[in-house]
């Protein structure tokens, strides 16, 4: 009984309905696989007025003047940036100069010079000393002046027996003699016979006078210092240049100060000013240091070129500024007016 009902309840197919219900599913199999259509655009429904319009010829023409926009949209090339040419101005020519105007005076030289010729002038320091008979008795050492510059006394340093015994004498100036011919003796002593006695040689330990220091009324030329007036020192005088007549015409100094190479100078003897300081007689010499840098070099064996210093130049005119104050005076007075009001 059990099979019986089974059997009745299995469905009952017919062929012409089985064959019809596959053909269905088959169709219905496609539209699974097939995509979804795409959405309708809207744009067509709203465009539709515009076909429309009774002169579609007219619509046309701006559809034909969009084609420059849309080339417009591309980038152009960059341009090339053209260098603009800015013309050359030539500069003014310079204002002329005044023809008044003087030309500038050149600088003031710092020094005089006044040159000496060799076989005019003797040189003082080791020159032989001789008597009026042509005896050499020695050689001269120093010269002693008194207040003015004048010489009083020459020093001379009387031989010995061969170097044995020397000593120094004073003798009067007065009596000496300066010849300027070379290779012979420098220096003649024309005093009488009781002038050239040869003073007796000193005690030991007694000053000789040759020796002397300087006083108020008596300066040893030879190694005395010369400075200037506010005390600095120029130089220390190294030798005297004697003419033929006995005067002396120039010192030599020597301006070295602390340099190692010496540096000797020849200065003027109008130059030197001998004053009664701390009751000594000095040599001065207003001398600056820029003047001694400038003044040429001594040379034994060269024209000598004696230096004097160059007087100050004059100091500047006050008339420009004297004209300038009255000039300025009315410009002052109607300043205090205006200020009075």
């Amino acid at each position: 009984m059990r099979r019986g009902i089974l059997r009745s309840a299995r469905p009952v197919f017919h062929f012409p309905y089985a064959l019809t219900l596959l053909l269905l599913l088959t169709l219905s199999g496609c539209s699974l696989f097939r995509p979804a259509p795409p959405p309708e655009p809207e744009a067509p429904v709203a465009a539709e007025p515009e076909p429309s319009a009774s002169e579609p010829e007219a619509a046309s023409a701006p559809e034909a003047a969009s084609e420059p926009e849309t080339e417009s949209t591309t980038k152009p090339a960059p341009k090339k940036p053209r260098h603009t040419l800015v013309p050359h101005r030539r500069p003014p020519p310079p204002p002329p100069a005044p023809a008044s105007a003087p030309p500038a005076p050149p600088p003031a030289p710092l020094v005089q010079v006044r040159t000496l010729e060799r076989g005019t002038f003797r040189t003082l320091l080791d020159s032989e000393v001789q008597k009026t008979d042509g005896k050499v008795v020695g050689r001269a050492v120093d010269m002693v002046t008194g207040p003015g510059g004048k010489p009083v006394d020459v020093v001379v340093n009387l031989q010995g027996f061969m170097g044995i015994g020397d000593r120094k004498a004073n003798f009067p100036w007065s009596g000496v003699r300066v010849s300027t011919q070379p290779k012979t003796p420098a220096i003649t002593l024309a005093l009488p016979a009781s002038q050239l006695q040869v003073p007796d040689r000193p005690k030991a330990g007694a000053p000789q006078p040759g020796n002397a220091e300087a006083s108020a009324t008596r300066l040893p030329m030879l190694d005395a210092d010369v400075e200037r007036a506010s005390g600095a020192k120029v130089g220390r005088v190294v030798d005297v240049l004697l003419d033929g007549s006995a005067a002396p015409q120039a010192v030599v100094l020597d301006v070295s100060g602390t340099l190692e190479k010496r540096h000797t100078i020849a200065a003027d003897w109008s130059a030197l000013h001998f004053v009664t300081k701390n009751n000594a007689l000095e040599a001065q010499l207003e001398m600056s240091d820029q003047q001694v840098d400038a003044s040429p070099p001594y040379a034994p064996d060269q024209p000598v070129r004696a230096v004097t210093p160059a007087a100050p130049p004059p100091p500047a005119s006050a008339a420009p500024a004297a004209q300038a104050a009255p000039a300025a005076s009315p410009v002052a007075s109607a300043a205090n007016g205006h200020g009075a009001k």
